[in-house]
């Protein structure tokens, strides 16, 4: 867990080479899916250990589930905005 010198907890989300992460609530998982014409299987992952998983979970304070569905979108000048998907494992 990052910390600052005074103690305070530091969100790595407001880092500039952080990308927005969003947890998809699970009645739009189905719809997203679809559309990208995938399984959860097939999606790439992420670790529930990830610095941004674990800072969502205490912002949240919820536990974000091994299956889970995360939402990270990527803001480039010369890509412009591009939306991809990752599956929370443990």
């Amino acid at each position: 867990m990052a910390k600052e010198k005074e103690g305070r907890e530091i969100n790595p989300l407001e880092h500039v080479l952080v990308p927005v992460h969003r947890l998809v609530p699970e009645e739009e998982e189905e719809k997203i899916l679809k559309k990208l014409g995938a399984t959860k299987q097939e999606l790439p992952l992420i670790r529930r250990s990830d610095p941004v998983i674990r800072y969502m979970e205490r912002a949240m304070g919820i536990e974000i589930g091994e299956g889970r569905l995360i939402e990270i979108v990527r803001e480039s000048p010369t890509a412009g905005r591009i939306v991809v998907y990752r599956v929370v494992k443990e």
